[in-house]
């Protein structure tokens, strides 16, 4: 049976978002969260009769203040103001509890940030809004039948993001955005793939008890974002068993991986009987990734989406990390050509 073409939702201004380098440990390094990482999944991608490229549909913004503080909308709001060419980092982090915000103030912005590599120009707006809007549109192309699988190119990425935080190069939480859209018809499985533990993720839907989020990612204790994504953390509330973390030590190879999302995530996941999934999609579990610190190849990426398309669901993949940008068009067209050849709906 020919395979239908995965849709690709990207829009040009999530291009002009370009911080030069950030702040780690006291050290200013070249900053790996650039544009020519979308140009190289481009190439992969854009010509390939695999793959359909759409733009997003342009996303009420209620959509972002349903998943999001109105205040963290508008500080990223207030960055238009910032002129071409310069880049602001948040750098005085204060104790939420005990002082008060301002959403206009860009010398207050740190209240609404979680670290220091996170920085603002005029351009984040544009490009977070877009990221955010295309993972929705694949979605919104999903649920209406019009495809099984959609692949939203979101840059910046979005797991760090909180409801009212951004950090870890992420402003708004697009798998969030589009999980919120799935959850309206029922269940929905979150599984995150990045080297780094998706906390923004885990931190919006903690209490709920229709969104199972499932991380595989590098130990907390040495690993960003260092607070979050310990095997403990199994949700609150009327949520509680619905979060799976798998911490894995540096330098696990495609083989510990994959005993780890067969043996663990695939049933936790199965057993929530979810109507759909999103995948949080890093790559930067590559083996040359100068941000992650796993073993992982090429092929590895084609035997995880060959497992995650075998769920059978309808599914967003919405483009997390992946810094070693070399390869990352040839890791992420691995990985999506393999879901497209394997996934099949009920």
């Amino acid at each position: 049976m020919k395979k239908e073409p995965i849709p690709v939702f990207f829009h040009p201004a999530q291009l002009r978002h370009n911080p030069l380098y950030e702040w780690s440990f006291g050290k200013k390094i070249t900053h790996p969260e650039t544009s020519a990482r979308v140009s190289r999944i481009l190439a992969a991608i854009e010509k390939s009769p695999s793959f359909s490229m759409r733009r997003p549909l342009r996303m009420p913004l209620n959509r972002l203040t349903d998943l999001h503080d109105k205040d963290l909308v508008s500080v990223l709001k207030t960055a238009r103001q910032l002129p071409e060419g310069k880049t602001y980092y948040p750098s005085v982090f204060p104790r939420r509890d005990q002082v008060s915000s301002d959403p206009g103030s860009l010398p207050r912005a740190g209240y609404y940030c979680f670290d220091s590599g996170t920085p603002l120009t005029v351009h984040s707006w544009d490009a977070a809004y877009w990221s955010a809007a295309s993972a929705w549109s694949a979605a919104k192309c999903v649920t209406s039948g019009e495809a099984p699988a959609a692949y939203a190119l979101s840059r910046p990425p979005g797991h760090h993001a909180q409801r009212g935080l951004f950090g870890g190069y992420c402003y708004f939480n697009n798998a969030g955005l589009a999980a919120r859209h799935f959850r309206h018809r029922g269940r929905v499985a979150i599984v995150d793939i990045d080297f780094h533990h998706g906390n923004g993720t885990q931190s919006i839907f903690y209490p709920d008890p229709k969104v199972f989020f499932a991380s595989i990612h590098g130990d907390p204790r040495k690993f960003y974002p260092y607070f979050s994504g310990y095997a403990g953390e199994t949700g609150r509330g009327e949520g509680r068993g619905t979060n799976l973390n798998v911490p894995l030590p540096a330098e696990a190879d495609g083989q510990e991986y994959l005993r780890a999302l067969r043996r663990k995530v695939l049933p936790a996941v199965r057993a929530f009987r979810p109507c759909a999934l999103v995948i949080s999609a890093g790559f930067d579990t590559f083996k040359h990734d100068p941000v992650g610190a796993f073993d992982l190849e090429t092929q590895d990426f084609a035997e995880i989406a060959w497992e995650l398309a075998g769920l059978g669901l309808p599914t967003v993949i919405v483009q997390e990390g992946g810094y070693a940008t070399k390869w990352l068009g040839l890791n992420v067209s691995a990985f999506l050509r393999a879901f497209r050849d394997k996934h099949r709906l009920p």
